[in-house]
């Protein structure tokens, strides 16, 4: 696979792209806020903008996209809101000029404001019809959230990789594998189901709908790293604040999400290895995807030794953080 893969995704192979599916596109093109994939915004002549996702080469089979988008219409059919792929010609995953992509309504949010108990509640809700679709049959081709793939792959890469400065390679390497040896035994076994795999708040847009409850119901977008996992992975992230106020909001979203679906309240325990391995493997993606131009631009001081020395005191802390009890709900 090419570290460059995006080279010729030229405006005229993006717009043959489109019209390619039967839609007139009217020449406007807005390139939307991504870097795993390239996602753009596209206005359609007599109807409806739309939004394509050309999905990064290399990264998921055919197999792993078509899961992803299959699950995408059971939650759409089941009204759970997301943003599902439009179908052509029974088809939703799409080859044009060697690129695979997917085209999905425009649909616009904002940011839910999770300091409000009553939209807690409102995502718990949508959280737990989520998960009760995702428990009801398993993924065949989409991977398994675990500490090899996530954790000590990220830190074998990066110890290798020649980023880390060399001066602070020792401190990474000893606390990052520290931290993958601490969390193994407790993510060991866990039970997962098909999850979003990525549910943080860019992710779940609340939208503008009078017959919803607070006038807006959420809409959850982006389902690319749609996995096998815990539950608890589509919750932790809508938690901030200190230790007392993330059990506050989750205590607000679990108990709306236990209508639709059972929370094991052990899981809590797993909030800080899941952390802990979302942190290793950020650094990570950002090494491997290095050569895409796109990322040199939006993270600059990665490689510098600020970086490094910042990232090192951020796994020391989260080393401690192991230690703290689970959040009580």
């Amino acid at each position: 696979m090419s570290d460059t893969p995006y080279d010729d995704l030229s405006p005229a192979t993006l717009l043959d792209a489109i019209e390619a599916l039967g839609l007139r596109a009217d020449g406007s093109v807005t390139p939307l806020n991504s870097f795993e994939n390239r996602v753009y915004q596209f206005g359609i002549e007599e109807g409806a903008p739309v939004v394509a996702k050309f999905y990064r080469p290399g990264r998921w089979s055919d197999a792993a996209i078509d899961e992803e988008h299959a699950f995408m219409q059971e939650l759409d059919s089941a009204e759970v809101p997301c943003v599902a792929p439009l179908s052509h010609d029974g088809r939703t995953l799409f080859h044009h000029a060697g690129f695979r992509y997917a085209v999905f309504p425009r649909e616009a949010g904002r940011t839910p404001n999770v300091e409000d108990p009553a939209v807690l509640r409102v995502l718990g809700h949508a959280l737990g019809r989520l998960h009760a679709v995702g428990a009801s049959r398993a993924f065949v081709h989409r991977a398994r959230l675990s500490v090899e793939t996530l954790g000590r792959r990220s830190v074998d890469f990066l110890v290798a990789s020649g980023f880390v400065d060399v001066e602070l390679l020792p401190a990474y390497e000893a606390v990052a594998r520290q931290l993958v040896e601490r969390i193994e035994p407790t993510m060991m076994d866990v039970p997962g189901i098909r999850i979003h795999g990525d549910c943080h708040l860019g992710n779940l847009l609340m939208r503008d709908d009078a017959d919803a409850p607070l006038g807006a119901r959420p809409n959850f977008v982006d389902f690319d790293d749609t996995v096998t996992g815990p539950p608890i992975q589509d919750l932790w992230m809508l938690l901030a604040g200190d230790a007392a106020e993330r059990s506050g909001q989750l205590r607000e979203l679990v108990s709306a999400y236990e209508a639709f679906h059972d929370f094991d309240t052990r899981a809590t325990r797993l909030i800080e290895p899941l952390r802990t391995l979302r942190m290793l493997h950020h650094a990570a993606w950002i090494g491997r995807r290095w050569a895409d131009p796109a990322f040199p631009v939006a993270f600059p001081a990665f490689g510098e030794t600020r970086y490094w020395s910042e990232h090192i005191l951020a796994l020391k802390e989260q080393l401690a953080a192991l230690d703290d009890p689970p959040l009580a709900i």
